[in-house]
């Protein structure tokens, strides 16, 4: 997650994440390019410490860890608050997620109550309380902007990762009503459904023009802020998604069949490559603020 404050010469972000951090990720490079200072928050503190040195080495930015475990549910928040607490706000990005190592059916989910149990905690907990931490002090202020980092899979269909698109269309339905309610309060709220992108998470190694690189499509969904509320961030995503939702309409069944053949094709690939399946892929990145 990242998190930004700003203060008196202070600005101030706050990166949370599930999973390890190995290096920067291209949206933190981005504000911290802006001068913006980070606040990192993830499981492993020797390698958030990395990263913050790496932050402040580079963009010459102060930085701030703190560790914690998004899937461990709300005991961390009273924590994080308290770190927070004196910090002044102006933009949060929540780009926390978790989904299934491979696509499968509900009923047969590895370890299925602790995996649902984590990934509700880590893609739908962890967006409303961080809102809930953070946005006080934007209506007080009357100004912010937060961008919640939902998934393509929330508005087409996605059979056997059923549990993680409920999870990711609950935060673009979330954003929608949140932008309503505080608008008034001059608080920007948008939905970025991303299609797919060379990532861990994804398990796509190498990037083409419709599964672009991080920084390609972090570059992309940057420039539509304050133009839209709800967007998938990256042009070919949107052609993506015009062609399923079209396909959609006219035939119903036949998108139905074509999309449970397709993941159960994946789900058989990666079946044959291990004979025992993790219980969950690696968690995206979390929750991003800048003033």
């Amino acid at each position: 997650m990242i998190v930004g404050w700003c203060g008196s010469n202070d600005h101030r972000i706050i990166y949370y994440t599930q999973h390890p951090l190995v290096s920067a990720p291209d949206g933190m490079i981005q504000l911290a390019r802006k001068g913006l200072n980070i606040i990192l928050i993830s499981r492993t503190l020797s390698k958030l410490q990395d990263v913050a040195k790496e932050i402040e080495t580079d963009f010459k930015v102060r930085t701030m860890v703190i560790a914690a475990d998004f899937t461990s549910g709300g005991e961390i928040y009273d924590q994080i608050q308290r770190q927070i607490e004196n910090m002044e706000i102006g933009v949060l990005v929540n780009n926390v997620g978790m989904s299934y190592a491979n696509p499968e059916y509900l009923l047969e989910l590895p370890d299925n109550e602790k995996l649902i149990k984590n990934l509700l905690s880590c893609n739908i907990l962890s967006v409303t309380r961080m809102c809930q931490l953070v946005m006080p002090g934007m209506v007080k202020r009357h100004t912010g902007v937060v961008i919640n980092i939902s998934s393509l899979s929330a508005v087409i269909p996605a059979p056997l990762l059923t549990v993680y698109s409920a999870s990711k269309a609950y935060m673009d339905k979330f954003s929608e009503d949140l932008a309503s309610e505080y608008a008034k309060h001059n608080i920007v709220v948008q939905s970025v459904l991303p299609g797919p992108v060379a990532t861990n998470m994804s398990k796509i190694r190498k990037s083409t023009w419709m599964a672009c690189s991080p920084k390609v499509f972090v570059a992309s969904a940057i420039s539509t802020l304050g133009h839209t509320r709800q967007t998938t961030g990256y042009f070919p995503h949107a052609l993506l998604e015009l062609a399923i939702n079209m396909l959609s309409f006219v035939s119903p069944r036949l998108m139905e069949k074509l999309t449970i053949n397709t993941m159960q094709n994946i789900r058989a690939r990666a079946m044959k490559k291990s004979t025992t399946r993790p219980s969950a892929a690696p968690a995206g990145e979390a929750t991003t603020l800048t003033s």
